[in-house]
């Protein structure tokens, strides 16, 4: 779950005048900027109406970019300022009228300014935030914008490693759509950009990104303080340590605990970024009707079951399997294909997409197909005798509703079903 924020003190706008805050540091900080902003008129659907883009400049300092994709509802974005000296400050929030989109209004209603320093519990998760660079063909399509970021605090042996990920609103390239619903459960992209081994003093012993083709290797880029400067640079959102200085963005960190759910638990705590997931989709031409195959296209996402569940594969793959009320079919997760299911180990989130309008209560039976899946060597698929999926645990069942808020739990396993041993090639079942 989403930690809570320290609240150290705010330090409040000496001056807020049309959009300058001027603000005053009695110590040298690590500050954060929570701008609460709304953008009248626009539609993340809608071409032309997408959303403004706020252009943020710190006297002195390089100007970077907020994209107001929750529209015309008030929203609270966070930036970090980065590590500012003691004095007076003058901050500056605009709308930047070459990356908005026409349609689209800006309207910034209040600032605060945050302090942290070492010792504050958020101070290592800020201090190395990764700034960020959008991608050359990205910002003017307001395709793929990045979102959030959030940082885990994770452990390595003995050593403290924060790790820092960045959901993006879809990938223009990388898995199609119906696999991402598939094999993940969302259309966002969520991407591990940045990990780093802070040392006695927070300084980075060491860091890593991931860059083409999922690969991690050593960070060797430039930093400002300690902050990583990060560009993207394929379809699929991967990161290197040089690229365009295109739309640069300084996204303050959510701090989060995933070791018991999986990464979709930052949606949900965010059902924003579902509906703006949603709404790329559609203005992309990425939606389908109900029923209907239309290459990787998928249906509205309200449509789909969300199914979260702790895995263990052992040359296997875990596919959902759903019977609603009055039928008799199955409609399943991975669509009848081996490589749609989830083959990974641990928390892991897939869908099953249902009839519009369709409700908890009509869901009759629940199934977990086991399927074996071929290891890959020199380019050939080599199939295993047979494989074992274990479901350790089924954390959630729900529906969006009509707002893309997650709904209630439309189902529970039986207690004590879980973990559920199945071979490949068999399925457990389960009734209301």
């Amino acid at each position: 779950m989403r930690s809570v924020l320290p609240l150290l003190p705010c330090v409040c706008a000496a001056l807020l005048s049309a959009e300058t805050v001027a603000f005053r540091l009695d110590r040298a900080a690590e500050v954060v900027a929570e701008l609460d902003m709304r953008s009248p008129g626009s539609d993340f659907a809608q071409p032309g109406r997408e959303a403004a883009v706020a252009r943020v400049r710190l006297e002195g300092r390089t100007p970077h970019y907020v994209t107001l994709f929750a529209g015309a509802d008030v929203r609270t974005y966070r930036v970090f300022l980065g590590e500012l000296p003691a004095g007076e400050h003058r901050l500056t929030v605009q709308r930047d009228p070459k990356w908005s989109a026409p349609g689209s209004g800006f309207e910034l209603l209040a600032a605060r300014i945050r302090e942290y320093r070492p010792g504050d519990a958020y101070y290592a998760a800020l201090a190395h935030a990764p700034v960020l660079f959008a991608r050359e063909d990205a910002p003017a399509r307001f395709s793929d914008v990045p979102l959030i970021t959030y940082c885990e605090k994770l452990r390595e042996g003995s050593a403290d490693v924060l790790q820092y990920t960045v959901v993006f609103s879809n990938e223009d390239g990388g898995t199609s759509t119906r696999a991402l619903m598939a094999r993940w459960g969302r259309t966002v992209d969520i991407e591990f950009v940045y990990r780093v081994w802070p040392g006695p003093q927070g300084q980075p012993l060491r860091a890593t990104i991931q860059t083409r083709n999922h690969r991690e290797v050593e960070f060797d880029g430039v930093r400002e303080g300690w902050h990583p400067l990060l560009y993207v640079i394929t379809r699929n959102n991967m990161f290197a340590a040089e690229g365009p200085a295109t739309i640069r963005y300084q996204l303050a960190p959510e701090v989060v605990d995933l070791a018991a759910a999986s990464r979709e638990l930052v949606l949900d705590e965010d059902p924003t970024l579902y509906r703006v997931a949603a709404q790329e989709l559609q203005r992309e031409g990425k939606l389908r009707p109900f029923g209907a195959v239309e290459g990787e296209k998928i249906s509205d996402p309200r449509n789909y079951l969300h199914v979260e569940m702790k895995l263990e594969n052992r040359n296997s793959a875990v596919a959902v399997l759903v019977r609603l009320e009055g039928e008799e079919i199955w409609r399943s997760s991975h669509l009848g294909r081996w490589d749609y299911a989830i083959a990974r180990d641990g928390w892991a989130r897939t869908t099953v997409e249902l009839p519009p309008g369709s409700l908890a209560e009509s869901i009759r039976e629940i199934g977990f197909h086991c399927l074996a899946v071929p290891t890959r060597v020199n380019d050939k698929d080599l199939w295993p005798d047979g494989g074992h999926c274990r479901v350790l645990a089924v954390r959630r069942f729900f529906l969006l509703d009509a707002a893309y808020r997650p709904g209630n739990d439309a189902w529970r396993l039986p207690q004590g079903a879980e973990p559920l041993e199945i071979p490949s090639g068999q399925m457990r079942v389960f009734r209301r």
